[in-house]
Formats: structure tokens, sequence, C-alpha cells
């Protein structure tokens, strides 16, 4: 009986009477590469022209993408650019190659021109009208994009009202200097800090503040970028150390800025590890509760950007409220975080062994130290 459920259920589904996934319908027609996968360096996913941006380009889907986001990845050929864009859907682009500019429109006609090189970071006031271009007339540029299509593509269905849809979110736009590099610092506390602006020229050297909490002198920052939904954070991990294993939902897009190094990521109750190596242009998303654990293995310190749907200041879901609320507290205070006190000695282990291969020392506190700022008991 059950079989034949299931070949109904599946003939429905076929017709597209059940069980339909608008953006997935979408992204089936685009004409463009569609990488799925759990890590992907996006230096060499394969691109080809896309007649919605005028460039090439392609789709990329984590396995820990999550229900509301997905990446898109724009190639601009030497002196090129992409086609005039508007959409009613939120976007942080991160720029993996190149330097370019982009102009972004205000519902009044006015203009705002920006430079950015790589390891630039952006976001796009929500419905603006917007062009990237390639300033070099010998080297592509490319970009990897954040964007929250698939939740809208979702919800709305129609693509008219999502890429052509005349409103104007003139609030999203802040004071002009915020697409100069300019922007308003917001402390509340480590690891809640905010950086509000729409674009940050160099995610390599901008100040982040300590978050110790997080472990072994971890620096952070988080971003609100054109006011959005969407989350960003910048984190720095010194040279020698390794953050704290934590959990939480799915969709947050780990991007290598600097430095290399790897992660590990389990299931409670798993035995073994699966292991992610890094390095800039490489993005994965830890799926939903899988407790991940990253590794500076480089003779400098290691920063990455992460991006996802609800932020510090719009969490959107309460899983994401709570999230911020416990991200830095152990397991036993009711958190989402393993101290190092409790973590696997294999964790240790595992990192001095790999250490020891690259030529690189350990500067972590000896195991079983409760280190400044630790929520350890």
């Amino acid at each position: 009986m059950g079989d034949d459920v299931d070949e109904l259920i599946a003939a429905a589904a076929a017709e597209g009477k059940l069980l339909v996934d608008p953006y997935a319908r979408w992204a089936e027609v685009q004409g463009v590469p569609v990488v799925e996968d759990f890590g992907v360096d996006l230096l060499s996913v394969e691109t080809a022209h896309w007649d919605l941006l005028g460039v090439p380009g392609a789709l990329v889907h984590l396995q820990g993408r999550g229900d509301y986001v997905n990446v898109v990845v724009t190639e601009l050929p030497p002196g090129g650019a992409t086609d005039s864009q508007r959409h009613l859907y939120e976007e942080v682009v991160y720029v993996l190659s190149g330097h370019g500019s982009t102009t972004v429109e205000r519902s009044d006609g006015r203009q705002h021109t920006f430079e950015w090189g790589t390891r630039s970071v952006f976001g796009l006031p929500l419905n603006a009208r917007y062009r990237h271009f390639n300033s070099s007339g010998s080297e592509p540029a490319r970009l990897a994009s954040v964007t929250s299509l698939p939740l809208v593509m979702k919800v709305f269905r129609q693509q008219r009202f999502i890429f052509d849809n005349p409103w104007g979110f003139e609030e999203r736009f802040g004071d002009d200097q915020r697409f100069q590099g300019e922007g308003d610092f917001i402390g509340v506390a480590p690891g809640r800090h905010m950086w509000e602006t729409n674009f940050v020229p160099d995610l390599a050297n901008f100040d982040l503040p300590a978050w110790a909490a997080r472990g072994a002198r971890s620096r952070n920052l988080k971003l609100v970028l054109a006011d959005a939904t969407m989350h960003a954070h910048v984190s720095e991990m010194p040279v020698g150390t390794y953050k704290k294993a934590h959990r939480h939902g799915p969709d947050f897009h780990v991007f290598t800025v600097i430095g290399h190094g790897y992660s590990l990521l389990w299931y409670e109750g798993d035995e073994d590890y699966q292991r992610i190596d890094w390095r800039h242009g490489v993005v994965y998303a830890p799926p939903d509760q899988m407790f991940h654990q990253h590794f500076n293995t480089a003779p400098e310190p290691v920063r990455y950007l992460a991006v996802a749907y609800g932020g510090l200041r719009y969490p959107f879901t309460e899983e994401r409220h709570r999230h911020f609320l416990g991200v830095d507290k152990g397991l036993k205070e009711g958190g989402r975080q393993i101290d190092y006190a409790d973590e696997d000695p294999r964790i240790r282990q595992l990192y001095l062994e790999r250490l020891a291969e690259v030529g690189v020392e350990s500067t972590m506190d000896p195991p079983g130290t409760v280190t400044a700022g630790s929520h350890a008991r």
C-alpha cells in the first residue's frame, strides 16, 4: 500500500499538482551550470552566458543552504558589465577576484558609484537598479552573491513581480557615505558589535573587536549591509589557534577571506568527523544543527566572512533569535557551544599533528584551561 501511495504522489508531483518548488523550477530553465555540493571552490566553478545578467554566471546550491538562500556566481569579462538589474530579493556580494565598480540608482534617478576589488563586500539596497562593471581590459572579475531569491520565489512565484517591481525602498540606501566605505559602529557587547554600512572595501584590513568567548583570542564584527535582513559577519583566528565548536540552523555560507585551514563537522553522536579544507575562494555551509569547528593552519591570522538569512538586527526566525543569544554560551549553560574543556581530546591532537606537518606552532592554552571570556565552569 505504501509503495502505491508513493507512486501516486510522485506522479502528481511530476505533473506539478503538489510538492512544487518554484525556485527549483526557475533554476532549471536558466541555462547556466547549477553546482550542488557540501563545499565549493567558487574560483573554479564553470560559468555560461546568462540572459538574465548579460554575462556568464552559475548557481551554487550547498547542502547546508537551507530553504532561504543560494549563491550566484557572476563572471565579468574584461571590460564587461552586467545588464541593468533590479529584484525584490536581498543580495550580499563578495568579490572573489578582480577590480571594478558598481552603480546603484535611487528611485529619483540619483546614482551612487563605488569601486571594489578582491575581498570587498557590499550589500545592494532592496529592489534598487544596479550594474556591475569590470574596470580591467585584460582580466576577468568574479563575484559571489548570497541572495534570498529562493525564499522570495517560493513566496511570490511571479517572476515579473520579483524582477520588474517599481517599488523603491529608499530607507535601505542610508547615508550617501555608506557607499564610500564609511559607516557607523554600533557597540553592544562582544560578539554583538555591529558596523552599519553598504560597502566594506577590504575585509582583510578591517578592524575587528575581540570576542574571547568564541575562543583563543578570536575577533568578530557583525555587518549590517544596506539595512537588510541578510546577515553577515567577519571573524578572525590568530596564528596557531582554533575556535570552539558550535551549532545552529542552516544557511550560514562561510567564505575564506585570508589564510587557510580546515573545519571539522559532525552531528551529536557521530563517531567521526567530516572535514572541509578551505582557502580563499572556497565556500561551505554547515547543515542544520551540525556541530562545526574552524582551525587555522596558516602562518598568519585567518579571516572568514559568513552570510546567512536573518541577522542580529532582524533575526527573521525564532531559531535565529535564539542563536544570537546563545552562540557563545556552553552547552552546560543551555547554549550552542562546546567549550574547550568539554571537547573530544582528539580535536586538539588532530590539530597539533596538522600544525607539525605545516611547520606552525600552536599558541593554544593547555587543554582544560578556562580562558578569559570563556563561559566554561
